[in-house]
């Protein structure tokens, strides 16, 4: 069984992403990882290369923000499938994580278990991972519906597959959700952690990528936009605890408060009742 891994990544210094921890996660399972890395010039290219591995396979490429201008940010969709169309042709498996992602130690053996389960099952287009969505700190979990549960991190490597809309997931031609398996492994999302002074760097930049009036962007950032959060109980995987030692902002927050909308909460509680989340978005076909 060959697997592969990609991402791509850039500004990763200057907006402080966790890439090299996210590529280290994975790359205990992958014969070769390819990384798409954007034009930039704060460093990012040589923190890629500081993780020296043999496996780490290195893309340059060229963002088109003025090409792809737009709220669904496609443009993240057009570098993931030029990191996975650099993916090598006999790879059974793809693996993508995002830069602000990381899979526990605790899950490797699982993920390849389930890899190896349904190598020669053709009908299985991919493999849905649980997700853990970290908001404000290590400490804290979005806990409202907002959030999403899962989502495909790896499939095919073929040519009918490709990264869809925001490059959250991945569908087929001609546009087609994957039939999927879902796997006992969690992905650890930390989107939300990091500095506030670099998330409002990050925010300014999207906004300002993505609209035509930059009055629009934020000043500032900090994390009381949040409707629940609830405290986080596990381990991080290891390759993430000198990031966790060295945070220098504090966040903390009161599980108890709670000022999700009537519907979420409605949600959450059949959700407890019957394990199935009503009017959930799914970018794919659970069988």
């Amino acid at each position: 069984m060959k697997v592969s891994g990609f991402t791509i990544i850039r500004n990763a210094v200057k907006y402080d992403f966790p890439v090299v921890e996210a590529i280290s996660s994975v790359l205990p399972l992958c014969d070769e990882f390819i990384v798409a890395v954007g034009d930039c010039s704060d460093g990012t290219l040589e923190l890629i290369q500081s993780i020296n591995s043999p496996k780490i396979k290195i893309i340059h490429t060229v963002w088109e923000e003025e090409k792809y201008r737009s709220k669904n940010l496609e443009i993240l969709a057009v570098e993931t499938n030029k990191a996975y169309a650099a993916v090598a042709k006999d790879s059974d498996w793809a693996f993508y994580i995002q830069s602000d992602e990381a899979l526990h130690e605790k899950y490797i053996d699982v993920t390849y278990k389930a890899m190896q389960q349904w190598k020669d099952d053709a009908s299985v287009d991919g493999l849905l991972f649980n997700y853990q969505h970290f908001y404000g700190s290590y400490d804290y979990l979005g806990a409202s519906p907002r959030w999403y549960r899962r989502e495909v991190r790896i499939v095919r490597k073929r040519d009918d597959i490709f990264s869809y809309k925001d490059a959250q997931g991945f569908r087929k031609l001609p546009n087609e959700k994957l039939n999927v398996k879902l796997i006992d492994a969690d992905i650890f999302h930390y989107g939300y952690v990091r500095d506030p002074k670099k998330m409002a760097e990050k925010m300014n930049f999207n906004q300002a990528m993505h609209s035509d009036d930059p009055n629009k962007m934020m000043a500032m950032f900090n994390y009381d936009n949040v409707d629940a959060l609830s405290r986080f109980e596990g381990t991080h995987p290891a390759l993430m605890q000198e990031r966790i030692n060295q945070m220098n902002w504090r966040f903390d927050f009161d599980p108890s408060f709670n000022k999700m909308r009537l519907k979420d909460k409605f949600k959450l509680f059949t959700e407890k009742i019957t394990g199935k989340r009503f009017g959930e978005y799914k970018n794919y076909k659970l069988f």
